[in-house]
């Protein structure tokens, strides 16, 4: 299917339906979304669905069953059916079917909903549950920015609305959580961004107190993001390449050694049958004067 396109006022917003994935954002004409490179990183904005991060060998198992379920789940390789859409506004739904139950035996609904503004982005992921037993799922949004951010040589910084623990797990060999921490140089909740921080793996903020978070290039401009149910939050890049991903989860990765069913996975929710459960995001860019 073609891509699609929203605009307000001075804001564009391109999205493909394979994924549901935004593939350019910007203000004014000043491009937030990083451009992808099949060379270094070949997407965007994926969606994480219905898991986040790395599952142990690979699988999921259900009733003693084994699925194989990898990285961050399906989503980002499907193809979305738009089923609204405004000047601004755009919904897009992914529905249960034999392949998906394939790797995930439940049946679901996952619809993306975009709603641009001027100078923000809201993004929210609505997931239900058709089936007639709970639900186990996690989701999380995984955006990449342009790192400089509008072009600033200062230096970049991620600050927190709160104190946050400054420790992040150890990524164990297979992408696993490990027990392990790792400490990194917040000083009160300001982070200053150096790709060597990230250069071995990404940092996972665990259950952060902050609703919301700044990523500052240093120069007068900003990049908000607002969290509403998202209690994870990860940075990731891989340098040198410019870009820096601002990922919003509701799960994350095994940690090493589980060996549990799909529902016992540490941080899964578990969605009752009929109901639905909303995350949202809000993306604004900020610039003095």
């Amino acid at each position: 299917m073609s891509d699609i396109f929203l605009a307000c006022g001075p804001a564009r917003l391109r999205l493909a339906t394979r994924g549901a994935e935004p593939l350019a954002w910007s203000v004014d004409g000043l491009d937030l979304l990083w451009a992808p490179d099949p060379a270094v990183w070949a997407q965007t904005a994926p969606i994480l669905f219905p898991v986040v991060g790395w599952t142990r060998n690979g699988e999921v198992r259900h009733r003693g069953k084994t699925y194989p379920l990898g990285l961050h789940g399906f989503a980002a390789e499907r193809e979305f059916r738009l089923v609204e859409q405004g000047g601004d506004f755009a919904r897009l739904r992914l529905e249960a079917d034999t392949e998906t139950r394939a790797k995930y035996p439940f049946d679901f609904r996952l619809d993306v909903v975009y709603t641009l503004e001027a100078d923000a982005l809201v993004w929210a992921l609505e997931t239900t549950n058709p089936g007639a037993e709970p639900m186990p799922y996690a989701l999380g949004l995984h955006p990449g920015f342009r790192w400089p951010l509008a072009g600033s040589v200062a230096e970049h910084s991620f600050v927190f609305d709160a104190t946050e623990r400054a420790e992040v797990p150890v990524i164990a060999p297979g992408g696993l959580f490990s027990a392990e921490g790792r400490a990194v140089p917040l000083e009160g909740r300001r982070l200053a961004l150096t790709p060597d921080l990230m250069a071995q793996e990404a940092l996972c903020f665990l259950d952060i107190a902050s609703r919301g978070a700044v990523f500052d290039n240093g120069a007068g401009v900003r990049l908000r993001v607002d969290l509403d149910d998202f209690p994870h939050l990860a940075l990731w890049t891989r340098p040198p390449a410019p870009f820096l991903c601002i990922e919003a989860w509701t799960g994350h990765g095994d940690p090493v050694g589980f060996v549990g069913e799909i529902s016992d996975k540490p941080s899964m929710r578990l969605l009752a049958p009929g109901a639905t459960a909303r995350h949202e995001a809000r993306f604004s860019l900020e610039r003095d004067g």
